[in-house]
């Protein structure tokens, strides 16, 4: 209001015509900045009860959640007791109450994102143990030697499949029953080096050798008799006694083969002897004639037993019984070193016949 505009309403009041015209301006001037303080004091006031009267409402309306929308707040809230029976706060400035309306929304967010981050931390949690509970159900069995780096899925399943453990995997997501399975025995096999090292210590320090007929308890009681074996699987212990095995009967063959070569060289030699025998042997000789003849022979004493070394005189008689009656026969094709036995069987008979 105007000082001129107030002159013309009061100037008929006694109150007015009672101060002078310089003061009531100056009293004037005053009054219009009091009210004005008043008003706006007022008004930060009211601004601030409909605030936390709004904010109050909003928080107690649980239909109301971070993913509503301002218009669907402002439906919600005509349909509410508390706000249609306040008229100041209906009256409240649209801005003022679309802040109060963000600021609750941004709460009710972080709130929800903040409960769904700790339920996402319980139910990792709870997987965790689950899975940790199936793994040390593994473990059981391995300990127990039903579960080994030689196991298979298929053969484990009916007594794996029992157990509670196994059922509580399922109710989750993640790595399944058969992936912890197959971690787990994937390990059992990365640690078969180690294994087959403790198993040769513990061998070599009890002077242990596996050989053709050593049995595979055997090998467990040596390993399990030290310490150190209690660590080596079931599973890396049958591999390492199948290698072992593997390597005792290559051993034997090549054994096997370098005695026969033996025997051929030790025949070879003595047929030798007996080649060149003066007078030479006929196909009617008899043991008991030659053996006198040539048992101080190297090629003799060479051969290991009485029995082989008749052997080699009877095959060497009847080659040469054959080779004299020209009875080549037809059957299969012979070796070479026989042929060349009985070439030379062959030259000792003519030998013979000259002589007569």
């Amino acid at each position: 209001m105007r000082y001129s505009k107030a002159e013309k309403l009061f100037e008929d009041e006694p109150l007015w015509k009672a101060v002078h015209d310089s003061e009531r301006k100056e009293i004037f001037r005053d009054a219009l900045e009091f009210i004005d303080k008043r008003d706006k004091e007022n008004a930060k006031t009211l601004r601030r009860r409909n605030v936390q009267a709004l904010a109050d409402i909003l928080e107690g309306m649980e239909e109301i959640t971070y993913r509503t929308t301002w218009a669907q707040a402002q439906r919600l809230l005509i349909e509410n007791p508390a706000f249609a029976n306040d008229s100041t706060l209906q009256s409240m400035d649209k801005e003022d109450a679309l802040i109060v309306f963000e600021d609750h929304i941004r709460t009710a967010e972080k709130h929800y994102m903040k409960e769904k981050e700790m339920e996402e931390r319980r139910r990792k949690r709870q997987e965790r143990k689950i899975r940790e509970a199936f793994q040390e159900y593994l473990h059981e069995l391995h300990k127990r030697g039903e579960l080994t780096s030689m196991s298979l899925w298929s053969e484990l399943y009916p007594v794996i499949s029992a157990d509670s453990r196994f059922d509580n995997m399922l109710t989750q997501s993640g790595s399944t029953p058969l992936d912890l399975f197959k971690f787990y025995v994937e390990d059992l096999k990365s640690q078969f080096g180690q294994d087959r090292r403790i198993i040769k210590d513990i061998l070599k320090d009890l002077n242990a050798t596996v050989e053709l007929d050593t049995t595979f308890d055997q090998l467990c009681k040596w390993v399990n008799s030290d310490e150190r074996g209690k660590t080596v699987d079931a599973g890396n212990m049958k591999l390492c006694y199948n290698s072992f095995m593997e390597k005792a009967e290559a051993k034997e063959k090549e054994q096997e083969r370098e005695q026969a070569r033996k025997r051929r060289r030790h025949e070879t030699a003595f047929r030798t002897v007996l080649r060149n025998l003066v007078p030479p042997v006929e196909p009617s000789s008899q043991w008991e004639i030659i053996r006198p003849k040539i048992e101080n022979e190297e090629a003799f004493l060479a051969v290991e037993s009485e029995e082989l070394r008749r052997k080699f005189f009877s095959d060497y008689v009847q080659n040469l019984a054959e080779a004299c009656g020209h009875h080549h026969g037809t059957g299969k094709k012979k070796k070479k070193d026989k042929k060349k036995r009985r070439k030379e069987d062959v030259c000792s008979c003519h030998s013979v016949k000259i002589m007569d």
